[in-house]
């Protein structure tokens, strides 16, 4: 499959974020924890320079735990702070605010220094759409300030949402970019709903799923469907037919319906239902091309 999706919208967040970033103090990367390398923007450290930056590895309850302790040790080794969050429950939101905190610390003893009085820290939520954003910012701000949905672009427009006394927040709708080169990216982009499911070829994306399931779990993946095979000795198009007999999905010509298919174990993966689950992993990225900034 070759997956590529930017809206026109995408082109001007960029530009949104470029003007308005002279006036942030500190930037906040949301990350999908399942798949670090694929849900980060390649073009977020050009556009954030040197601010100060924390990372979040959000849904962090749904991917891989021994795997998550490899990638804040990554970025720790890298001289950033990697907090893993739950933006549904707002887990791990107490740790961000103290780090933000601790990175506009030197700002804040500057324009006391200064004789001014400090003013609020100003920060940035970016992150690739369906990421979780809406959702964090509601969390931080204590009510709906931002709209939130299960589909990729719901946050429309930018607004300043004012988190505490102390933090004022500027929220951008999600961006991705214009050319997905890595494809591998661009499937787990697609699994994970960050590409809008509609521009897709479904049964495709869930092929593909099942492939990289019989690859990284395939404990899980028969567990969960009963599958009683050996996938050294099968093709990924026949676990699918087995999936398939499992749940009884033909079609009225008894053909496999692979719709059905391929829905079910994407919405199976996304949900949890398949376990903890991450499909990337730091010792990937040179591998994969992708230098370290």
């Amino acid at each position: 499959m070759h997956i590529n999706w930017y809206p026109g919208h995408m082109k001007k967040t960029k530009e949104l974020i470029q003007k308005n970033l002279k006036l942030v103090d500190v930037v906040v990367e949301l990350l999908d924890a399942r798949i670090p390398i694929s849900s980060r923007n390649p073009q977020i450290d050009e556009l954030v320079g040197h601010k100060p930056r924390v990372v979040l590895l959000n849904k962090y309850d749904l991917c891989d735990q021994r795997i998550l302790k490899d990638w804040i040790a990554y970025y720790k080794a890298k001289g950033i702070v990697a907090i893993p969050i739950n933006s549904i429950t707002g887990d791990g939101v107490k740790d961000l605010l103290k780090q933000i905190k601790i990175e506009t610390k030197p700002l804040v003893d500057k324009m006391k220094a200064q004789g001014r009085v400090p003013r609020a820290i100003r920060m940035m939520i970016v992150g690739i759409p369906n990421v979780g954003k809406s959702s964090l910012i509601n969390k931080l701000v204590g009510k709906k300030a931002a709209k939130t949905g299960n589909k990729p672009g719901v946050t429309k427009g930018k607004q300043w949402v004012r988190v505490r006394d102390d933090i004022e927040l500027f929220d951008t709708p999600g961006i991705l970019w214009p050319k997905i080169d890595d494809q591998e990216s661009g499937l787990n982009l697609a699994f994970t709903g960050a590409i809008n499911d509609e521009t897709l070829i479904i049964e495709d994306v869930g092929y593909h799923l099942v492939g990289r399931m019989m690859l990284k779990y395939p404990d899980t993946i028969k567990k969960r469907y009963q599958l009683d095979m050996d996938f050294d000795q099968v093709d990924t198009i026949e676990v699918v037919d087995a999936i398939a007999d499992f749940k009884n999905f033909y079609d009225r010509s008894k053909d496999v319906d692979y719709n059905r298919v391929a829905k079910l174990v994407i919405n199976d993966f996304r949900a949890g239902r398949l376990g903890h689950i991450t499909l990337e992993t730091p010792d990937e990225l040179e591998a994969r091309g992708y230098e370290e900034n």
